[in-house]
């Protein structure tokens, strides 16, 4: 798909640039698409940030460098985007878990971080169901965390606070205030260069008192694709945000909206097999 040939032309663009300051706007201009649905749907199919791509591809070649030459560890560094030799050196030792100093002539090994490919993968999977609906803006409170996502952290400490929301009571707290679309997950406020993003666990604002205690936040006006997920949470819903990023959108003459994402649950039984929830992505043409 044409998609995914220009996600491609942007990794050769990130690989020719390695030693040179990367502008993500640019890389989002040679795939073709705004530079958050870039980054979002980088992350979404690949698992980690660009950033952090970006990050494990200059340490791999650093790595080679250092093991292959009698280079100066300092002239690495500023080679590839450390601004001193101890930043260079804690970067790489969190990723090759020895000191750039002891790869040198020492046979150590290294890990390598190998250059990412995007292919077209026909799964001849089901269709994906799903509406376009435009909404007006509403608001919602609940209780929220703010977390990396880095070495999909992201994922972890978000099952995480939903397990600690179940057994604490918030979950059937915020029940008890919900409306027509129950209760909602929703990811906001995203930083990609800090690399984090804010997650609530939340229900539409009522004019209740009892809304003073949560957060409370605005999700606004946009134009909403809306995927249907059928079966036991969590399974089914993580299949359906996986084929949104490497079938719907790749197949479709949209890009995601910069705003938050939502994931819509009814009070049911969500580990039924027929568990029936949405997940809703702001879109817009390209």
């Amino acid at each position: 798909m044409e998609a995914f040939q220009r996600f491609n032309e942007s990794i050769t663009y990130i690989e020719d640039h390695l030693e040179l300051e990367i502008d993500i706007d640019e890389v989002a201009r040679v795939a073709c698409v705004s530079k958050f649905h870039y980054q979002r749907m980088f992350n979404m199919l690949t698992g980690f940030t660009t950033g952090e791509y970006i990050r494990n591809r200059r340490l791999t070649l650093a790595a080679q460098e250092l093991a292959g030459s009698q280079v100066k560890v300092i002239d690495v560094a500023l080679k590839y985007g450390y601004e001193t030799p101890e930043s260079f050196s804690k970067a790489f030792r969190r990723a090759h878990g020895v000191s750039p100093s002891q790869v040198k002539g020492q046979g150590i090994q290294l890990k390598a971080f190998p250059r990412l490919s995007f292919q077209i993968q026909l799964k001849g999977e089901k269709e994906m169901n799903y509406k376009i609906e435009d909404r007006p803006s509403f608001k919602v409170i609940g209780n929220g965390i703010r977390t990396s996502m880095a070495n999909g952290e992201n994922n972890k400490n978000i099952s995480n606070f939903w397990v600690e929301s179940h057994q604490n009571g918030s979950v059937k707290e915020l029940e008890r205030h919900m409306g027509d679309l129950g209760v909602l997950g929703v990811c906001m406020d995203f930083d990609h260069d800090a690399e984090e993003i804010t997650y609530l666990i939340a229900v539409e604002k009522g004019n209740r008192e009892a809304d003073k205690k949560y957060i409370e936040k605005e999700i606004p006006a946009a134009t909403w694709a809306i995927f249907e997920s059928v079966g036991a949470m969590p399974d089914a819903i993580q299949n359906v945000w996986e084929r949104i990023y490497s079938e719907w959108f790749p197949s479709t003459g949209y890009e995601q909206a910069d705003g938050p994402q939502l994931e819509v649950y009814p009070a049911e039984d969500a580990y039924a097999d027929d568990y029936r929830c949405e997940v809703w992505i702001p879109i817009k043409k390209k």
